[in-house]
């Protein structure tokens, strides 16, 4: 048979026929025997999408740009340059070149003009050619030793020196530098609440617990009880930042075996050259008797450190959400701001809403590095590093994302302080009922009869209020109850003396005040950074 026809046909997602095209196929030489030759097709039409509109074409450049949402979105530069795959292989050189030099004069033999060649070429950073490397080698570490050598010219890096040695160290690098940066900011952010605290100390506000009226409050002490949690999480982060422990040149098991054999078993020699290391790196100390790889514990410290912080703002974010809802104040917005949360009517609290999304995203990241811990094998694998490879930069760049938003909602807010003194109004008989009942109980009423006639008596003035029948004036009704024995004028008195309603909450917001004014002392950048402008 020398020649077939048959036609080529695409359907679409339902099934039906969405273009076809017919062939033939004829053999090249209808003497000789017809060998398997196909002719080429002709380029299909575009391929079309569900309800037949046409898909644009695919592009490997395309799907290779796809962002990361918290970096490109939220995070900040401070942090963004610290976790980039630029700013990250800057860190390794660095540290490659510091090795190199601190083996040359501990007597290792690496030529000056050697070192002198990767410092010359050490920001020429490609990452096609890194990337490229890596699809041969299929190991990171060596596409990006590889293209190092190509720059320089020499092979005198990564001496000694395991895969662990490098990343382990550049990592908890970066786990550092970003710690000091969450540092200075949750400062910041504990700077802008203590003087919002301050400007309303005295500023009464309706207490709610279960989200009902409770007792009266400041709103000042209100910032202040959000700003204590903020400090707890902030005092944690800064301690752990102080002594946090870099694994070291330890080799492949922690036994430094290569170093040993690079200086001919001496044991000095090793020592002075890893600590000479360390404090190139910045760190206080290293861990003595370390693996492979560093306890992934460490990991899960530093996440929970980090949604620790969050949640304090996530806190504070939340109530200021309610109070939004109620009328008492907004966290304002930007210029040019448009949608229902900038509608006059509406002030939605959207930043707000976003800082308690963040704080969510950190509770994933916990969860991710709690996975982590306590799984390593023996002295190390490399289960952890897919899981590492997105929980910690992204922790990182979702509580820096959180700061930034905290940041600008402590600088835009407004409080409505006649709504808050109307809503004072409407509820200070009920909340003064504690206050009361102390009072008729210093006047000889037993504890129990007192509160039983304020309850009574309370139940029916709100629902008075609720249906429109009957008294709705609480202090009416408890005047005109003889178990109490209070007059209304007495009550009148009491609620009049608005001060004595919040108890020590001013003093309080002093208190956190002065506390969180040596904190700012101790933490430079915080007094006077401000975030930027929020998408």
């Amino acid at each position: 048979m020398a020649r077939v026809a048959f036609e080529v046909r695409a359907v679409d997602a339902f099934g039906f026929k969405a273009w076809s095209r017919p062939f033939v196929w004829q053999a090249p030489n209808a003497a000789r025997a017809p060998t398997r030759h196909f002719p080429r097709l002709p380029r299909a039409p575009p391929a079309l999408g569900l309800f037949g509109f046409a898909m644009p074409a695919a592009s490997s450049s395309a799907s290779a740009a796809i962002p990361n949402v918290l970096a490109e979105r939220y995070a900040s530069p401070l942090i963004k340059d610290i976790w980039s795959p630029t700013g990250r292989i800057a860190i390794e050189r660095d540290y490659w070149i510091a090795v190199m030099k601190a083996q040359r004069e501990l007597g290792l033999a690496i030529p000056a003009k050697a070192i002198a060649a990767y410092e010359k070429v050490k920001n020429q950073i490609d990452l096609a050619d890194i990337d490229a490397r890596e699809r041969v080698t299929l190991h990171d570490v060596k596409a990006r030793i590889e293209s190092f050598y190509a720059l320089a010219g020499h092979e005198c890096i990564h001496l000694g020196l395991t895969s662990r040695d490098l990343t382990e160290n550049v990592e908890q690098l970066q786990v550092a530098r970003s710690l000091g940066v969450v540092r200075m900011k949750s400062a910041a952010a504990l700077h802008k609440l203590a003087a919002r605290a301050k400007a309303n100390r005295d500023l009464m506000l309706t207490g709610r617990t279960h989200n009902v009226p409770a007792q009266p409050t400041t709103l000042g002490k209100r910032f202040a009880m959000f700003g204590e949690e903020l400090l707890a999480a902030h005092t944690r982060l800064a301690e752990l930042a102080a002594r946090y422990p870099v694994r070291g040149l330890k080799g492949a098991v922690g036994t430094q075996l290569d170093q040993f054999t690079l200086f001919d078993g001496d044991a000095a020699k090793v020592a002075k050259l890893e600590a000479g290391i360390v404090k190139h790196l910045g760190f206080g100390g290293a861990l003595g008797s370390v693996g492979q790889v560093y306890p992934r514990s460490l990991d899960f410290e530093v996440v929970s450190a980090l949604h620790q912080l969050g949640a304090g703002a996530a806190s504070f974010a939340t109530t200021l959400r309610l109070m939004a809802g109620q009328g008492l104040l907004t966290e304002g917005f930007q210029k040019g701001q448009v949608g229902s949360s900038a509608m006059p009517h509406t002030v939605n609290a959207r930043n707000c809403e976003r800082i308690c999304g963040f704080s969510t995203i950190l509770s994933g990241y916990v969860a991710m590095t709690g996975a982590l811990a306590g799984h390593q094998w023996n002295e190390g694998d490399v289960s952890c590093s897919v899981v590492r490879r997105v929980a910690l930069p992204d922790a990182f760049f979702a509580i820096d994302g959180l700061l930034e938003t905290l940041l600008a909602v402590l600088n835009q807010m407004d409080v409505f302080a006649a709504a808050i003194a109307a809503e004072n109004q409407r509820q200070l008989p009920f909340l003064a009922t504690t206050t009361i009942l102390m009072e008729a109980v210093k006047s000889g009423v037993g504890r129990e009869t007192a509160h039983l006639a304020i309850k009574e008596n309370a139940l029916a003035a709100a629902k008075a209020i609720r249906s429109g029948e009957g008294e709705s004036d609480l202090v009416k009704l408890l005047a005109a109850d003889a178990r109490l024995g209070l007059p209304e004028k007495q009550l009148r008195a009491i609620l009049a003396d608005g001060k004595r309603f919040v108890g020590a909450a001013p003093k309080q917001v002093d208190a956190f005040v002065k506390t969180v004014a040596t904190v700012v002392k101790k933490t430079p950048g915080a007094e006077s950074y401000e975030p930027g402008k929020l998408l």
